[in-house]
């Protein structure tokens, strides 16, 4: 095992825990674990930090969990440069991906070379691999291991289980798709075969909860309450949702430098797409955004707009508690089947602006779509255009008692 990087810059590594107010007692485990590794690092053996946490977790002494979580942080600043951040190492990775036996998991590296050098974006790699190593880990659970060993009624099985919760749907079925025909060109016959036997399921349609016109005046009421527990953070992130329909990813992904205070303008590259963003600073987003910035965001180096509560003060990485809290100062959506997330602000903006007649290609931009197709799921809510769609019944003889009850 190298251990030379880790020998030179570790009391770098130190100082950076120190100077951004790290616990001590974690500090102290981290010193305490490099101190170890250099020193036994020649003589135990060992090849990879994977080597140097099985030796621990063999051994059973002390609290195997930290242990885990301190070699791991270890293990990122030597090999990565990274320092700890509440993401999980590598150490800890979990997933069906880390489960497949090599056969397997080369059928997803295969894939991951091909997207990657044709171009496509990493998230659909992600979303893609992660569907495919699913299925390739259930198939590998029913004993079996190996391509060729996949049969037709074992993939039926999987897509028509009868717990829904285990069955797999048209959109795994094509990320599935896509990383066998990845691997066509090293045993096309196989891939041939098991393509052959991979479902198109009907995609489902499903209604979408959208905001009524009730739950958006509590939630404006409950953002300009500044008697309740809402923080100035969460207002802001509140009112950006509310005024912008910003995807929660480009929320928590702003910067300092993404608000043009002088031209008022909001301006970000989007976390899915990649595409440049620029809306108009609203005033009520600007006013919550800057009450934000100069009473109540703490002073660190991060440039991150939207900070952590806690130290050390790092970018937040998930908007959706915030959402749920708004929503509950709202007092709406608080049974276990209500959406609570961002994206019902996002598809509130959507249908509003739909039924105030703004053009289609407006609302595209607004939202930072890049293909109009994208508007498709919002236009099923806008309630007031569908209504001028449908046909009077007024010539056929119904009965009004029909009607009596609606």
């Amino acid at each position: 095992m190298y251990v030379e990087n880790l020998s030179v810059n570790h009391q770098k590594f130190i100082s950076h825990l120190e100077d951004n107010d790290y616990s001590v007692d974690f500090i102290d485990r981290i010193r305490r674990m490099i101190k170890i590794i250099l020193e036994k690092s020649g003589s135990m053996g060992w090849n990879s930090y994977f080597d140097v946490f099985q030796y621990f977790e063999k051994k059973q002494c002390g609290d195997i969990v930290k242990k885990k979580t301190v070699i791991g942080a270890i293990m990122e600043f030597d090999l990565n440069g990274k320092y700890p951040d509440r993401t999980p190492s590598g150490l800890t990775q979990k997933g069906a991906y880390y489960k497949l036996s090599p056969v397997f998991r080369l059928l997803v590296d295969r894939y991951k070379t091909a997207a990657q050098n044709c171009g496509k974006k990493e998230s659909s790699i992600r979303v893609e691999s992660s569907n495919a190593s699913s299925f390739l880990f259930r198939i590998q659970e029913a004993g079996i291991n190996r391509l060729d060993g996949i049969t037709e009624e074992t993939v039926i099985n999987l897509f028509l289980a009868k717990n829904s919760k285990q069955r797999m749907n048209t959109s795994q079925s094509k990320c599935i798709a896509n990383v066998i025909r990845a691997n066509m060109t090293f045993a096309p016959d196989i891939c041939q075969k098991v393509l052959a036997v991979i479902p198109a399921v009907k995609r489902a349609t499903k209604n979408v909860q959208y905001i009524n016109d009730h739950e958006a005046q509590a939630i404006l009421l409950a953002l300009a309450d500044m008697s309740n527990s809402l923080c100035l953070r969460d207002r802001a992130i509140g009112n950006l949702a509310y005024f912008t329909g910003m995807r929660s990813s480009d929320m928590t992904g702003l910067d300092l430098a993404s608000i043009d205070w002088n031209r008022d303008l909001i301006i970000t590259h989007q976390r899915k797409t990649g595409s440049l963003l620029e809306l108009p600073l609203k005033t009520p987003v600007g006013n919550a955004i800057f009450d934000y910035l100069t009473i109540e965001r703490p002073a660190a180096k991060c440039q991150a707009l939207f900070l952590t509560k806690n130290k050390p003060y790092r970018r937040m990485s998930n908007a959706w508690i915030v959402s749920a809290e708004v929503l509950a100062e709202a007092g709406i959506r608080q049974s276990n089947a209500d959406r609570r997330g961002f994206h019902i602000f996002r598809h509130h903006l959507a249908t509003s602006l739909l039924d105030n007649g703004i053009p289609q290609a407006v609302i595209t931009d607004t939202l930072g779509h890049t293909s109009p197709d994208s508007l498709e799921t919002y236009l099923s809510a806008d309630i007031n255009h569908l209504r001028e769609c449908a046909l009077s019944i007024s010539r056929f003889p119904v009965a009004g008692e029909v009607f009596a009850d609606a």
